[in-house]
């Protein structure tokens, strides 16, 4: 329903049951939860701000999820895409990992890494791994992007990169526009969780 909300800060909000940020846009002020980190980096009351979004649609109530950068968002879409994987934990994980060190968990399998997150055990870090792996690795794409700039690089390793990006929603322009940018900061044997966090990063902003 909302891609994201521009607006002014008009409140912020740190309590034991989570972190907030109200944002004024044309006179309705939206509040949106967010995470810890999207918090301390939140100016103070009365400037610009732009807050990705979720809808959340539960039986006894709407609310709104916000992030500061778009790769986040779409983190968080697909983290909560697994069964027992709510809002909130979807929001420890992204305040606990960045996005791309989340993808590179989930491509190494890295479950016990995962257990870092507060509440996250190890049945439930092998299960996100689980489907997370399937929905990230397996997305069906059309025909691989080509990108000149990556000539030297691994080809597995570019097809895995690019297959990661489409499951996320990113379109074919946005990540050959991004991956030809990403390719001045990497080596030649550049895996495909180097390839995302440089490509993630150009995303971002």
């Amino acid at each position: 329903m909302y891609d994201y909300i521009k607006g002014i800060i008009a409140g912020k909000n740190n309590t034991s049951k989570g972190t907030y940020v109200t944002v004024e846009a044309y006179g309705i002020g939206y509040m949106l939860e967010i995470t810890a980190r999207d918090y301390s980096s939140l100016k103070e009351n009365g400037s610009d701000v732009k807050v990705y979004t979720v809808l959340l649609h539960r039986e006894d109530k709407m609310s709104l999820c916000g992030f500061l950068h778009k790769e986040e968002r779409d983190i968080f879409n697909i983290l909560t895409s697994v069964s027992g994987v709510g809002s909130k934990m979807a929001l420890t994980l992204i305040d606990e990992f960045q996005s791309s060190e989340i993808i590179g968990l989930v491509i190494q399998g890295d479950y016990k890494e995962l257990t870092r997150a507060k509440g996250v055990g190890p049945k439930l870090a092998q299960k996100i791994i689980l489907e997370l792996k399937d929905k990230l690795m397996n997305y069906k794409q059309d025909e691989p992007i080509e990108i000149k700039s990556f000539k030297k690089q691994d080809s597995q390793a570019m097809d895995d990169a690019q297959t990661v990006l489409s499951s996320l929603g990113y379109e074919r322009s946005e990540i050959k526009a991004a991956m030809s940018k990403a390719a001045a900061f990497l080596n030649e044997n550049a895996s495909a969780e180097d390839i995302l966090k440089e490509t993630l990063k150009i995303l971002s902003v």
